[in-house]
């Protein structure tokens, strides 16, 4: 830490103890060494007139990237925000700390007496301050409560690790020495950097915190190592947020083990959670409403126009209630999970059309189709598939049903080639949450290449997933 920065100040006077009164001090920082003096009780004089061997050393890039490595290895939906991160050797940084700009500020003698494995898990604490935008939530937090000074802005470095550090270590990522989580505050795990904020405050029992420095990344508050706006291989707000994007892709498009914060975090971190199961019944109302679907004429009914055609009968024409197929995308892309999610679908999509389930038949299709089996419990339709998708045979499987149905609602994670003509009746598709989709023509699902197509512009979209959208 900068010996100049008014962090190190003593708290302010406004600061007095809050309910933090008699809780245990905590040693922030990583590595740093504790001011009350090291566990052999030697007082801080006798430890600070050794030189540290590693001051002077230049950085050890090899030692610090492979620590980013490993953080990768056990943290890979973390991947692309790891390798984002652009080093910057200084050596008024006291351990690591980050600024908005995604530029990572590294002490050379912090990396030379830290183990890999603790480096891994200070990656991946940098740069989740910077992926759950802690600086510009401190800014709005500040703006909103008056929070003005260093020592507000040490809180909140210290409440947003918090938010952090209650989930993020462990299933192979090593908890760094000295790392700040709600246990050792004695607040509850699970809550948000603004919640934990209101909680303590900093007092005479917390002074050790004050080695505490993330950077401007996680408080807002400039530093002076910061290169700013200007400087070299800073990332624009566009490449942020791309950043961010991909990250979010990566936990909810392949679900795995993800804490459950970043999960949260993923479904909300562009959109606010849609409504999509209103989304989809309403896309069924509207295409099962529609003009001409379920209309047909019938001589059970003479026309109203008869009487003006002497010696002519015409027919009446009749509504019927529409009918809905199915088509539910079973290739082994498709999770159990997802299978399961479907089969609720069909049974909403049967109240959507009035709650009759003889109007609604379900196809399941992979590579190839099987038969149309009419509706009466969800539970009971089978799902038969498990290899490839093709769901252009449940396309076809589906129009040659008798009644010929007025609506197709295809269930699918969209790695699939679909009709290349529009079917004659309205189409839903309902896409289950996968990475990024781009318009490739490889249809090779196992090759590393394997881009799918995205549905066609005549069918009505809704994404299935809590952060969807409909189009």
């Amino acid at each position: 830490m900068n010996p100049d920065r008014e962090r190190t100040s003593p708290p302010d006077p406004d600061m007095s103890p809050g309910p933090d009164r008699g809780r245990p001090s905590v040693r922030a920082g990583y590595g740093l060494p504790d001011p009350a003096g090291d566990r052999t009780g030697r007082p801080d004089r006798e430890r600070t007139s050794s030189p540290d061997p590693g001051a002077l050393a230049p950085l050890d890039r090899d030692k610090l990237f492979s620590a980013r490595l490993h953080a990768a290895r056990v943290r890979p939906y973390l991947a692309t925000a790891l390798f984002a991160l652009h080093v910057v050797e200084s050596r008024s940084v006291p351990t690591m700390a980050v600024d908005r700009h995604w530029r990572c500020y590294v002490s050379p003698a912090f990396v030379a007496r830290t183990p890999v494995e603790e480096l891994a898990g200070v990656w991946v604490h940098e740069v989740s301050h910077l992926l759950r935008d802690h600086h510009t939530r401190s800014d709005r937090v500040a703006r909103e409560r008056g929070l003005t000074g260093p020592g507000e802005r040490l809180r909140m470095n210290i409440a947003a690790d918090c938010e952090i550090n209650d989930d993020v270590y462990g299933d192979g990522l090593a908890r760094p020495e000295g790392a700040v989580d709600p246990a050792s505050l004695m607040l509850r795990d699970g809550e948000l950097m603004e919640d934990y904020l209101r909680q303590f405050r900093l007092g005479p029992r917390m002074q050790d915190l004050a080695w505490l420095d993330c950077g401007s990344g996680a408080d807002g508050l400039d530093r002076a190592w910061d290169l700013g706006p200007d400087g070299a291989h800073g990332l624009s707000s566009q490449e942020r947020d791309a950043v961010r994007f991909r990250v979010a892709q990566g936990i909810t498009g392949r679900p795995g083990s993800a804490p459950d914060s970043w999960q949260r975090w993923a479904e909300e971190a562009f959109h606010p959670p849609q409504p999509w199961r209103e989304l989809l019944g309403a896309a069924v109302r509207s295409a099962a409403s529609g003009p001409g679907a379920g209309e047909d004429y019938t001589y059970g009914r003479l026309s109203r126009r008869s009487a003006s055609v002497p010696g002519a009968v015409l027919p009446s024409l009749r509504r019927r209630p529409p009918h809905v197929c199915v088509v539910i995308d079973t290739s082994a892309s498709v999770s159990d999970a997802e299978l399961g999610s479907a089969l609720l679908e069909v049974a909403a999509i049967s109240r959507a059309v009035g709650g009759r389930p003889d109007l609604v038949s379900v196809v399941s299709c992979d590579a190839a189709a099987g038969g149309v089996h009419r509706m009466c419990r969800a539970e009971g339709i089978p799902l038969v598939g498990g290899g490839g998708t093709d769901l252009r045979e449940g396309f076809a499987t589906a129009l040659r049903a008798r009644p010929r149905p007025d609506v197709v609602v295809a269930l699918t994670d969209g790695q699939t080639p679909w009709p290349s003509t529009r079917p004659p009746c309205r189409t839903v598709v309902g896409l289950f949450p996968r990475f990024p989709r781009s318009r490739g023509r490889s249809h090779d699902e196992d090759g590393p290449e394997y881009t799918p197509d995205t549905p066609p512009a005549w069918a009505r979209v809704v994404e299935i997933g809590a952060g969807a959208t409909g189009r």
